[in-house]
C-alpha cells in the first residue's frame, strides 16, 4: 500500500518538473514567462475568501435504548419502556456574508440543526457568536446575524440561471475542521434532482473537492462572484469523488430575503399537478426534446387556472430561463415566494405561448416545532379550524421521548395562547417565538380542559 502512494506521488512529482524544467528545486517561481503572466486564481481570492466563515455548533442530541420488559415486570407497568438521554454535541460547517452592513450569513440548515450556540470564525480568526434568524429545512437554507465592530466583506451574488455546463467552479469552505481551503473545478451539470425527494431540489454539481465541513461554503465563479452554496456529496465512503453538489445562488437570494422580510419562507405555488418530460410523451405532444415541465393536472382556482394554463401544456421557461425538468420547476416556484408574478412559456399544440402567473401562498399547513424553538423539538404542529374559523396550533404528531413529550406536550394538544397572548395560527406562534422570552407559558387545549405547559 504504501508503494502505491509512493508512485502517485512521485508520478505527480515528475509531471510538474516536466512542466518546468527550465526551474531549479529551490528556485522561485516566475510571476512571468517570455513576458506573459503566469495565471493564478490567487488575486480574485484575496478579496473573496474573507467572505466565508467557519461554523462551530453546539447542541444536544437524544437518544433512545428501550429497555428489558423485566423492568416493567419488577417496577410496574408504568415505568418507562425507553431510557432517553440527551447527549451534547458539536459540529463544523461553513458559511458565506452577503451582507457586510448588517452581519447576515447564509449556511445550510443541516449545519446549524439542533444548535443550541451558533459561534462564526471569521477570516481573521475572530469568534463571534451568531443569532439565528430564520431557516427552510425543505431548501436546506439558513440565515444567521452577527454582531462585530470588526469590518465585514460580503460576497457578490451571481445570476445563477445564467451558468452554463462547463463553467469554472471554485469551492470555498472548511473540509473536516482543517480551516479555510479552496479547491478548482468545473460546473458538471445543473438541475440535479432525486437526492432527497422531499425536498426542494434544484442543484448545481460540480467536480471542485467538497467534503465533510464544506457544508453552507460558496462555490464562486472566475469573476469572485457565488454561484451557489455547497451543500451535498455524493460518495458512498463521505469522501469526496468529484461529485458535489451546490444550491443555486438565485434560489439562495429569493430564500434569504423572504427570511429577513418575515422571519421564514413564505412559499409560493403554481396549482398544478405533473410530472417529468419523457421523449415519448414530448413525441406524443409534439414537442421535439424532452427538456420541459409536463403538466397531468391544473387545480381549480389555482394561480395557474387563473393564468390559463392547462392539463397537457408543456412549461419551458420561467422569466426566460430553461426548465429542464418538473423537479427545476417546482424549485423554482417554491423558492420565489408567494404574491411573485413570474412569465412562462409553454408548449401548447405544437406551439408556443406566453403565461403570466402570479404565485399563490402555499397551503402547507404544518411545521417541526423545532424550527421555532429548541424545546419543542420532537413535534410537529399543524394549524386547526373549529366552526371554520382558525383556532390554534395542533400537535399533529410527537416523538415519544421527545424535549416536547418530555415538557408536557401530547399528541392532539392545541396550543391556543402563548404568555397571555392568543395563537389561533403557525404564523402567530412563529412571531412570537422569534425573540422569545425566558420562560414560555404555552396555553393548551386538552380535550375539554385548558391548561399551562412551561417551556425554557
Amino acid at each position: 500500500m504504501r508503494k502505491k502512494k509512493l508512485f502517485v506521488i512521485s508520478a505527480l512529482a515528475l509531471t510538474i518538473s516536466t512542466l518546468i524544467s527550465p526551474i531549479t528545486a529551490n528556485a522561485a517561481l516566475p510571476v512571468a514567462v517570455n513576458n506573459q503572466s503566469i495565471p493564478s486564481l490567487a488575486p480574485m481570492l484575496e478579496h473573496v475568501t474573507p467572505a466565508v466563515v467557519s461554523i462551530a455548533i453546539e447542541g444536544k442530541q437524544i437518544s433512545k435504548q428501550r429497555l428489558p420488559e423485566a423492568y416493567q415486570f419488577f417496577f410496574g407497568q408504568n415505568f418507562p419502556s425507553e431510557q432517553v438521554q440527551e447527549r451534547p454535541f458539536r459540529g463544523l460547517g461553513s458559511g458565506v456574508i452577503i451582507d457586510a452592513d448588517k452581519g447576515y450569513i447564509v449556511t445550510n440548515q443541516h449545519v446549524i440543526n439542533n444548535a443550541d450556540k451558533i459561534m462564526v470564525q471569521l477570516y481573521d480568526g475572530h469568534e463571534v457568536t451568531a443569532k439565528l434568524i430564520g431557516s427552510d429545512k425543505s431548501s436546506d437554507i439558513a440565515l444567521l446575524q452577527i454582531n462585530t465592530p470588526q469590518k465585514l466583506t460580503a460576497i457578490k451574488l451571481a445570476n445563477s440561471d445564467k451558468l452554463r455546463v462547463g463553467d469554472f467552479a471554485i469551492a470555498i469552505g472548511n473540509p473536516f475542521g482543517l480551516g479555510q481551503t479552496v479547491t478548482s473545478g468545473i460546473v458538471s451539470a445543473l438541475g440535479r434532482s432525486g437526492l432527497n425527494l422531499e425536498n426542494i431540489e434544484n442543484f448545481i454539481q460540480t467536480d471542485a473537492a467538497i467534503n465533510s465541513g464544506n457544508s453552507g461554503g460558496a462555490l464562486i465563479n472566475l469573476n469572485g462572484e457565488l454561484i451557489g452554496i455547497n451543500t451535498a456529496i455524493l460518495a458512498p465512503d463521505r469522501g469526496n469523488v468529484g461529485i458535489g453538489f451546490a444550491i443555486p445562488s438565485n434560489m439562495v437570494n429569493n430564500l434569504a430575503a423572504q427570511i429577513i422580510k418575515f422571519g421564514h419562507v413564505q412559499r409560493g405555488t403554481l396549482g398544478i399537478q405533473g410530472r417529468e418530460l419523457t421523449a415519448e410523451l414530448a413525441k406524443t405532444f409534439g414537442y421535439g426534446t424532452n427538456q420541459g415541465a409536463f403538466v397531468n393536472q391544473v387545480m381549480p382556482n389555482s394561480a395557474a387556472q387563473k393564468a390559463g394554463l392547462r392539463a397537457g401544456d408543456i412549461i419551458t421557461t420561467v422569466n426566460g430561463s430553461p426548465i429542464r425538468s418538473f423537479s427545476e420547476l417546482r424549485a423554482k416556484v417554491a423558492t420565489l415566494g408567494a404574491g411573485k408574478t413570474l412569465t412562462l412559456q409553454a408548449m401548447r399544440n405544437g406551439k408556443l405561448q406566453p403565461f403570466t402567473v402570479t404565485l399563490s401562498a402555499s397551503h402547507d399547513n404544518s411545521v417541526q416545532a423545532d424550527d421555532l424553538h429548541a424545546s419543542l423539538m420532537g413535534a410537529k404542529l399543524t394549524n386547526t379550524m373549529f366552526n371554520g374559523k382558525a383556532h390554534g396550533v395542533k400537535v399533529s404528531q410527537l416523538m415519544k421521548g421527545s424535549r416536547a413529550a418530555r415538557s408536557g406536550l401530547l399528541k392532539g394538544d392545541i396550543i391556543i395562547g402563548l404568555n397571555r397572548t392568543a395563537i389561533t395560527n403557525l404564523d402567530q406562534l412563529r412571531k412570537a417565538l422569534e425573540h422569545p422570552p425566558k420562560v414560555i407559558a404555552l396555553e393548551i387545549q386538552r380535550s375539554n380542559n385548558v391548561l399551562y405547559i412551561i417551556i425554557r
